[in-house]
């Protein structure tokens, strides 16, 4: 009996040492521990093949959500600063003219508004609408009369001239002319173009029409359809003649140094002028260009987001039927001496980590293809057969791609905050789980 007592107590001795050694050796949060276990869930086995399927589809998911946004909105930000750019460098910030048709005595004018601060450029110039006609084709053209030395002054014509030279931009019957204008023409450098205004002399039965037929010595192409298939430069001494505008001009186009503040800088023309003169600037000419570009944006942004939010929604339904499967596992791992915030860290390491490598991935997708978004579009374009990002209804020759890096921050933070929002309703529900209920029918 003394010998049977003694083995029990040495037994009950054994049992309490290892028992006191177990509580004491506690899992440190994160560890190398937690993370394999995740591991271990995360490569299911072939009967929990479904599991796989959908962390796969939510990691898909995730990383073309977070790479379609960032490309879609690199492409929407390079379309508008390319398309402000040309049309700011095409033509002025503020245009001032006078209270008539023509605008006399504007040197005196543009001499005070070349001398206010912010002031780049001052450009005294005729603007008229005609009818140009080439061999036996007519269309509809904007004539921009300019000196030689201010058309030198703006880059975006004087950088993209293709053919001929803007030193022969002078005498009495030379003009400019867009590439896709003088394609519909059917004209080339040298040839002879006929330009038609209904604005004439008069006589006894009415305005006569006035045509002259002017030579071709330069072709440009900016890259904006809008400008090259309508306009053309003609000498401003020249334009003054045809379209009787004797000696003034139709209006003067400035340019300052920062087109987002050309409201302060309209008011200040308009105080130091002093005088009664129409101004108007560039946001107000193309304030529902600018309104619809804006709207479009913040609309695609809020859209493709829901991308992001349907793939978090999979992770949740991943993860949970991942701790439906899991149950009994969880049971023994409890009854091994796991705390709840153990198998609540494994659960959410193993959903966060689909959300954070899909996220990683898809960053660098959405980057690659921005790098490389013209020679995508070739492609698909090829592929497919079909014309995508059409220069005559959006403007430009080449798709435009500009990252924001606030703006990608910004997405890569939505995805992280949903995915690991994600995973904490499922790694709850697996730490809740009761030993003896998820044991009894095992």
């Amino acid at each position: 009996m003394s010998a049977a007592r003694n083995g029990n107590a040495t037994a009950n001795a054994t049992a309490n040492t290892t028992a006191n050694s177990t509580a004491n050796t506690t899992v440190r949060p994160f560890s190398s521990f937690e993370w394999m276990l995740a591991g271990r869930y995360l490569r299911a086995r072939r009967k929990e093949g479904f599991i796989s399927v959908i962390a796969i589809l939510s990691f898909t998911g995730i990383m073309l959500g977070v790479a379609v946004l960032i490309i879609v909105m690199a492409v929407m930000n390079g379309f508008r600063t390319e398309l402000l750019d040309k049309i700011l460098g095409f033509k002025g910030h503020i245009v001032v003219q006078g209270q008539g048709v023509t605008l006399e005595e504007y040197e005196p004018v543009a001499g005070i508004i070349r001398g206010i601060d912010g002031v780049v450029r001052v450009t005294p110039l005729i603007e008229a609408q005609v009818m140009a006609q080439g061999r036996d084709t007519m269309s509809g053209a904007l004539v921009r009369g300019v000196s030689q030395y201010d058309l030198k002054q703006i880059d975006l014509v004087a950088t993209k001239m293709i053919e001929g030279s803007l030193e022969d931009f002078k005498g009495g019957h030379s003009i400019i002319v867009g590439r896709g204008l003088a394609e519909t023409l059917r004209l080339g450098l040298g040839d002879r173009l006929t330009i038609l205004s209904p604005r004439g002399p008069s006589t006894a039965f009415g305005t006569a029409p006035r045509r002259k037929a002017y030579t071709i010595v330069g072709i440009f192409q900016v890259g904006m359809s809008d400008f090259d298939n309508a306009v053309i430069f003609m000498p401003l001494p020249q334009a003054q003649l045809f379209f009787d505008h004797k000696g003034g001009v139709s209006a003067l186009e400035v340019m300052v140094e920062n087109p987002d503040k050309v409201r302060q800088q309209k008011l200040e023309i308009l105080e130091t002028l002093g005088m009664p003169l129409r101004i108007y600037d560039w946001q107000q000419v193309n304030q529902s260009l600018v309104s619809a570009l804006v709207v479009e944006r913040n609309v695609m942004f809020l859209i493709l987001t829901m991308i992001i939010l349907i793939a978090a929604l999979n992770v949740i339904s991943g993860m949970i039927m991942l701790v439906k499967d899991k149950g009994a596992g969880i049971a023994i791992l409890r009854t091994m001496g796991a705390t709840r915030g153990t198998i609540m860290r494994v659960f959410f390491i193993a959903g966060a980590s689909i959300g954070i490598v899909g996220t990683l991935f898809g960053f660098l997708l959405g980057v690659v293809v921005c790098a490389n978004i013209e020679g995508v579009r070739q492609f698909i374009m090829w592929l497919t057969g079909t014309t995508i990002f059409d220069p005559e209804i959006y403007f430009l020759s080449q798709m435009p791609a500009e990252m924001n890096n606030n703006e990608t921050l910004a997405v890569v933070a939505i995805a992280l905050t949903l995915s690991i929002l994600a995973t904490f309703y499922p790694s709850w529900k697996a730490a809740r789980i009761d030993p003896v209920e998820a044991l009894r029918y095992e």
